[in-house]
């Protein structure tokens, strides 16, 4: 089993251009997305999270349920739904604006217990922002790394909600040693500082930096360095590209029986060659649709 913690909220994503073009609402949040995205490849997932009462919240268990991905563990609260406004450019990257203030997710507890079986956990996005959540996140966090679960982390930084950057970098810091594998884009590596090597010697097995349509690399703590290209689509959008990513890299780590320290090291060349090949293709499919709508397993074949 991998749980997938953090926040669901509803992406608004405008249907043409313009300011004031028409907005759709569709289902959203990264580890939402992770957890969505795992639930397609075949993974046995679980999602971790508080959602609301209101047809938002529904819709956003129903997603999961479609996906195939155990919803026991998710809290309910008569909050709102969080709103995420998305603006998509015109090489389909997306910006967004946020609604967040009294909203269900945001009260999130960390739960007694984890889904019987877990072997991984995911975290990442708005939910290590917003508190009171942050904090139960950030507990849950700490003590899967203690029971030593495999913890993957993708910051996917939203400046607009972070209303101190250098504390929250500080606060990132203190994860590390908490995490095992950290995933993050070049232009998150460039809002936090420090590099793969600095994030490494802090906790890490190993650091994986995507690139857009340039691939991905992944660095180890033993010094090795691996890339791939990425894959060529006609981009309809970015949303949920990188939720994606973290989707594959957990889904074929757990396929190689790799989710572990010491089975991540062991993983070589040739093995994280095809771990981020696959990774690129399953967020090429993402990108050639509009919204986040990652691949089933059969689009995609063996990592």
């Amino acid at each position: 089993m991998i749980v997938v913690a953090g926040e669901a909220l509803i992406d608004l994503v405008p249907r043409g251009p313009g300011p004031l073009a028409g907005l759709q609402p569709a289902r959203g949040g990264g580890p939402y997305n992770t957890a969505v995205a795992l639930g397609r490849l075949g993974s046995p997932t679980a999602f971790c999270s508080r959602t609301s009462y209101d047809a938002f919240g529904e819709a956003l268990l129903d997603g999961l349920r479609q996906a195939g991905v155990d919803v026991s563990a998710v809290q309910r609260g008569t909050e709102p739904t969080t709103l995420a406004v998305a603006t998509v450019g015109t090489d389909g990257s997306a910006a967004y604006s946020f609604y967040v203030e009294g909203t269900a997710d945001r009260l999130f507890t960390a739960p007694a217990r984890l889904p019987a079986g877990t072997r991984a956990v995911s975290f990442g996005t708005c939910s290590l922002v917003l508190e009171p959540g942050a904090s139960a996140y950030e507990e849950l966090m700490r003590t899967a790394a203690g029971q030593g679960l495999f913890t993957a982390l993708d910051p996917n930084i939203r400046p607009g909600l972070i209303p101190d950057a250098d504390a929250y970098r500080a606060r990132f810091k203190s994860w590390l040693p908490s995490v095992t594998l950290l995933k993050l884009s070049e232009e998150d590596a460039r809002w936090l500082g420090g590099t793969p090597r600095d994030w490494l010697a802090a906790g890490p097995s190993a650091v994986v930096i995507t690139r857009g349509g340039d691939g991905l690399t992944v660095f180890t703590r033993e010094g090795a360095e691996h890339s791939v290209p990425g894959v060529k689509v006609d981009v309809v959008d970015t949303i949920g590209a990188g939720d994606t990513v973290n989707a594959a890299l957990l889904h074929g780590l757990a396929g190689q029986d790799a989710l572990s320290p010491g089975a991540v090291a062991a993983l070589g060349a040739d093995g994280w060659t095809r771990l981020l090949r696959y990774a690129a293709r399953a967020a090429a499919i993402t990108c050639s649709r509009a919204g986040a709508e990652p691949p089933f397993a059969a689009e995609l074949g063996d990592v």
